[in-house]
């Protein structure tokens, strides 16, 4: 029998282990990668190499995104849990994982529970995935091209987190399709901008179409009510920054959004939503206003919530942007 393991993956634990890992790495070195890394990241150009290079970019994509790219998914993951509270994930699949973002938060999510297997092109970035890991939680660093050829083993769940944007239209197509094959749930996540909810939507139409429901964000599998090139859906995770994550990144505040776009869908049943909060709400006198994508006969609506609704006007000052709505009882 294995023993339990001596921490818990949380987001403390992470930037624990990020800092001891890179303690050696001269901050001019990080610097300069992260550099390089943002270029790419916020570019519209897709790559079929991998985007971490060496051990320098490791160490720096690691302390530049990990704690952003893990909260991300875990705000998803806690979007499935709320929409199927009794599953359990006993096998997970980690796409273009890396160094283990989404793999640190589905073992937080489930506590450990899931065997995890993370898929990566980039050994580098599977070796320092599997230091951070060590002692925390248990998983299979693999390497394998993420392409169009990818083949999966069945499993209960697959995430790929911020890796479309690295594959050709094709490939993201064939990607998406096999994760839906291969598994009872399916969570994608990408960067909250235009182009990263194209992709979110264009996957997501390839899960319904695979027989896939959507769990979240939305309230129902129909066709999305935004209007293409007039908005995009997305959402925000409060990041905590330690201070060698201000240090490689630069800035001074101790926390920062990160904005993503997600879907997250299943071959089991599940409750949606009844409809999700898709801005920061608006907190004025005696009122504050929503604004909802709600069924599908409904669409995008604003709903004004004041002081005489009583209880549901608590509850609505202290909603937040991404929150499912109304509240439960």
């Amino acid at each position: 029998m294995n023993a339990s393991p001596p921490t818990a993956p949380t987001a403390d634990t992470l930037r624990a282990a990020l800092a001891g890992l890179l303690d050696g790495l001269p901050p001019r070195q990080a610097a300069s990668a992260v550099e390089r890394l943002i270029v790419n990241y916020r570019g519209t150009t897709p790559t079929d190499a991998p985007v971490l290079r060496d051990r320098s970019d490791v160490a720096a994509y690691a302390a530049y995104r990990m704690p952003a790219t893990f909260e991300a998914v875990r705000a998803a993951l806690d979007a499935l849990r709320d929409a199927a509270p009794e599953w359990e994930p006993a096998t997970h699949t980690d796409i273009g994982g890396g160094t283990g973002a989404a793999s640190w938060a589905v073992a937080e999510a489930w506590e450990g529970a899931a065997r995890t297997t993370v898929l990566d092109w980039a050994e580098p970035a599977l070796a320092l995935g599997r230091e951070l890991a060590e002692g925390v939680f248990a998983a299979e660093w693999r390497r394998a091209r993420i392409s169009g050829a990818l083949t999966l083993d069945g499993t209960d769940l697959v995430t790929v987190s911020y890796v479309l944007k690295e594959l050709t239209e094709s490939d993201r197509r064939a990607v998406v399709t096999e994760a839906a094959r291969a598994a009872q749930a399916v969570v994608i996540v990408e960067p909250g901008t235009p182009d990263g909810y194209e992709r979110i939507i264009a996957a997501r139409s390839l899960l319904v179409e695979a027989g896939l429901t959507v769990a979240a964000p939305c309230p129902h599998s129909g066709a999305c009510p935004i209007e293409p090139g007039t908005d995009w859906c997305h959402f925000a995770a409060r990041v905590s920054r330690s201070s060698l994550h201000r240090q490689v990144k630069g800035g001074s505040l101790p926390y920062e959004d990160e904005k993503f776009s997600y879907v997250a869908a299943t071959r089991f049943p599940v409750v949606p939503a009844p409809a999700r909060i898709t801005r920061r709400p608006q907190i004025r006198k005696g009122q504050v206003l929503l604004d909802l994508c709600g069924p599908l006969e409904a669409g995008l609506t604003r709903e004004t919530v004041t002081k005489r609704h009583g209880a549901l006007y608590r509850a609505a000052r202290d909603a937040d942007w991404g929150d499912a709505w109304p509240p439960e009882d």
